[in-house]
């Protein structure tokens, strides 16, 4: 039994994934993930094949020699989108009003090219880590006062194993890999450089703790139910998740999600949660 993004693939199921190209050589990867969605049951929540998920399942089967797959079709090398500062994402009025002084805050969904186009923009030239696209379900949010862009926020998937996180959490292995997409990781987090008001942040992780569980109902037909961050731990203390309530658990090894070597070779990061129910770890553990 092998697993690959979280769904176990015993060797019959490896052999039907042969056994499926054989049968048709001119199958191309984007269909023959799609049939193998159908053939397997493998969709999300809300009904949607999870074409993209097995995709990767068969790259990693590939390269753990399982599988052989067709050619792909991508002729040229896919090069990492690059968001050079333009002046739509220059610096603007400060705000140096505590939080309770500035307009009413508001969460935008981003939902069209040209606002994921900025919002791209704005992350890879004042967040620290830059811009790194993300795969499979997520949202991202614009966050104004007023009228006043403030900042942005996105969420993703999960990691798939963290020690902290799931000692706090309590799950079986079956269960980890069954419920893992009902937790959400939120990846960035940026107030702009020239917005400096007291308590915005938190006042803006509290604001999202309420709205984001409706907005993934929304999109993706299921309502997650714990939130995870990491807060590189030599750059920052977490004083805004703490003062949102979120809960340290730990921290990670830093030896990065797909590493294979036994020692630190990435910072080391603080484990951030916070349950969106109270019966979170009932519903993971199921």
């Amino acid at each position: 039994m092998s697993i690959y993004c979280g769904r176990e693939f015993s060797a019959d199921d490896i052999q039907a994934i042969n056994r499926l190209m054989e049968q048709d050589p001119s199958l191309k990867r984007s269909p023959l993930s799609r049939k193998l969605c159908e053939l397997f049951e493998w969709t999300k929540p809300n009904g949607e094949l999870k074409d993209m998920t097995c995709r990767v399942a068969l790259l990693r089967m590939q390269a753990d020699g399982l599988i052989t797959l067709p050619p792909s079709r991508i002729a040229v090398k896919r090069v990492r989108p690059h968001f050079p500062p333009t002046a739509a994402t220059d610096a603007q009025t400060p705000l140096l009003q505590p939080v309770h002084e500035i307009g009413a805050l508001t969460l935008h969904p981003v939902t069209t090219s040209a606002a994921s186009r900025l919002w791209n923009e704005y992350i890879a030239r004042y967040h620290y880590l830059g811009y790194t696209p993300l795969s499979g379900s997520q949202i991202r949010y614009n966050v104004f006062a007023g009228d006043q862009f403030v900042a942005l926020l996105s969420f993703g998937a999960s990691a798939w194993k963290l020690a902290g996180r799931d000692r706090f959490i309590g799950w079986p292995e079956p269960q980890r890999r069954k419920n893992l997409q009902l937790v959400v990781n939120n990846a960035r987090f940026l107030i702009l450089p020239w917005i400096q008001s007291k308590g915005l942040a938190s006042k803006i992780l509290s604001m999202i703790a309420r709205q984001l569980p409706h907005d993934w109902q929304q999109r993706y037909g299921y309502r997650p139910v714990l939130l995870e961050t990491f807060v590189e731990s030599q750059r920052h203390r977490g004083t805004c998740y703490k003062a949102a309530n979120w809960v340290h658990v730990g921290q990670t090894v830093g030896r990065g999600k797909k590493s294979t070597v036994h020692h630190q070779i990435i910072p080391i990061k603080d484990i951030w949660l916070y349950p969106l129910r109270k019966n979170f770890a009932s519903v993971l553990c199921q």
